[in-house]
């Protein structure tokens, strides 16, 4: 489907010009001299994006973009003006105009500005449609998004979420694996009966099996009376195992076991308890890794592994982060009782370049923090942390300038990967995990690259000019 561009504007020598830079192929133009023709254009074909001049006879730019605004909510306003009435342009955009752009203006920067509102446009269209089918099946509706990533994530989600086959769910902590695992249940057949689920690094080991399996009155200290586990309270449902790269090599000999024969024994007990339960388990770590190592048991990885869901860290898919924040803004005006108007374009372009170790979490986080602190207003770049700032110019800054004396490339080559590294432990807050996996390095080789270096993981870039 072609997107849409309607441009109003009374002088015909700049309309033909809009005309001639926006006739392209995949782009549907309409061209009107007057606010009155642009107002029954909108009610009458759908449009994605709108660009009017402020001032013209009759029915003005202001006009339109309220007109808009009640009749083609998604649709996206750019204000044409002159230096005059800039002031105007910026009271406009208050009221929900995309932006303004001033004549006369850079046929580039015109360009540019359609094309970064046609793409906002298309992400709020498809998100709508996203939602709609949540609506319709159930249990999508949390994991917003529309990047090519994100579409195959909920793709396979949708195929699989029918059957009882065993799902391995990883990623990055805070890309939403949960979220996924909820899902998955609730798209099911099982929807109807419990979602259980457990954190496997939350309970100390020698409690996890009762929590799992659970046990018989004198199973142990403490134990005055019997207690079904996890397992038994997910009969006919699905339990969600999180984090069960954590599970010690003793339980994992028993959760296989459960897996194979379809029954769990209560710790002190002898009899075994038939289970249906559906298996949905999740890590952060990598499973190839664990099992080579031998953290890990390489026939219990392979049941659980039937149907594996990677999803993404979230600087995989940046074209989920301007409606990711619009969502969060939205969500903590509603429960914080705040009125943040909405989030600046320079301000989405600092967060999208951003790596987010913490991936959506970390977003979220940060979205509610500057809604509840500000509470009303344009979430502007000022208002973004420092250190966020501070990272979308570390590479500009980072790499060296080839003046005329020339460089050692072997020395400079050392010293942005030295950078770099740096640079990922400041992000992942010293956290080695998390340094490498953004340096796209096993965590075993990025050890050994700090050793042979003789780097701290305390260590943090200075200060970015």
């Amino acid at each position: 489907m072609k997107k849409s561009l309607l441009i109003a504007e009374d002088e015909e020598v700049t309309l033909a010009l809009l005309r001639n830079v926006f006739g392209r192929s995949d782009l549907l133009v309409h061209a009107v001299r007057t606010g009155k023709e642009a107002l029954q254009h909108i009610d009458q074909h759908p449009v994605d994006v709108i660009l009017t001049d402020l001032k013209m006879p009759g029915t003005d730019g202001l006009a339109v973009l309220a007109h808009a605004r009640k009749v083609r909510p998604g649709a996206e306003v750019i204000l044409m003006t002159g230096h005059a009435t800039v002031e105007s342009a910026v009271r406009a955009m208050k009221l929900g105009a995309f932006h303004y752009i001033t004549k006369p203006f850079d046929i580039d920067e015109v360009s540019q500005l359609v094309d970064r509102a046609l793409e906002l446009a298309s992400v709020r269209r498809e998100n709508v449609n996203l939602r709609s089918l949540a609506r319709e099946r159930g249990g999508l509706e949390n994991f917003i998004g529309v990047s090519d990533a994100t579409k195959e994530v909920l793709s396979l989600v949708r195929k699989v979420a029918d059957t009882d086959s065993t799902v391995l769910i990883t990623g990055e902590s805070g890309t939403g694996k949960e979220l996924i695992a909820r899902a998955l249940h609730y798209l099911s057949p099982r929807a109807e009966r419990m979602l259980v689920p457990i954190n496997c690094s939350a309970i100390p080991a020698e409690l996890l099996e009762s929590e799992l399996f659970g046990h018989v009155k004198g199973a142990f200290t403490g134990a005055h009376a019997a207690r079904a586990g996890k397992f038994e309270a997910a009969h006919n449902g699905t339990i969600f195992l999180d984090e069960i790269a954590e599970m010690s090599p003793p339980l994992q000999a028993k959760l296989l076991r459960v897996l194979q024969e379809r029954s769990v024994t209560p710790v002190g007990g002898n009899r075994a308890i038939q289970v249906d339960v559906r298996v949905i388990t999740a890590t952060n770590k990598d499973l190839d890794e664990e099992v080579s190592e031998g953290r890990f048991r390489s026939d219990l990885y392979f049941r659980l592994n039937v149907i594996p869901i990677r999803i993404p860290p979230l600087r995989d898919r940046r074209d989920d982060i301007p409606l990711l924040v619009e969502h969060f803004v939205g969500k903590y005006n509603r429960e914080k009782g705040r009125a943040l108007e909405g989030v600046r374009p320079e301000s989405i372009e600092i967060l999208r370049r951003y790596t987010w170790p913490g991936n959506v979490r970390e977003l979220e986080n940060l979205v509610e923090r500057i809604v509840v602190l500000k509470g009303s207003g344009w979430l502007e770049p000022s208002d973004i942390p420092e250190k966020i700032r501070r990272a979308e110019r570390f590479l500009e800054n980072a790499i060296p300038v080839l003046g005329k004396t020339g460089l050692d490339i072997k020395s400079a080559t050392e010293d942005f990967e030295n950078a770099l590294i740096r640079q990922a432990l400041h992000l992942s807050g010293g956290n080695k995990n998390r340094a490498a996996t953004l340096l796209g390095l096993k965590r075993t080789t990025f050890v050994e690259m700090l050793k042979r270096k003789s780097l701290d993981a305390g260590e943090t870039p200075g200060p970015v000019s």
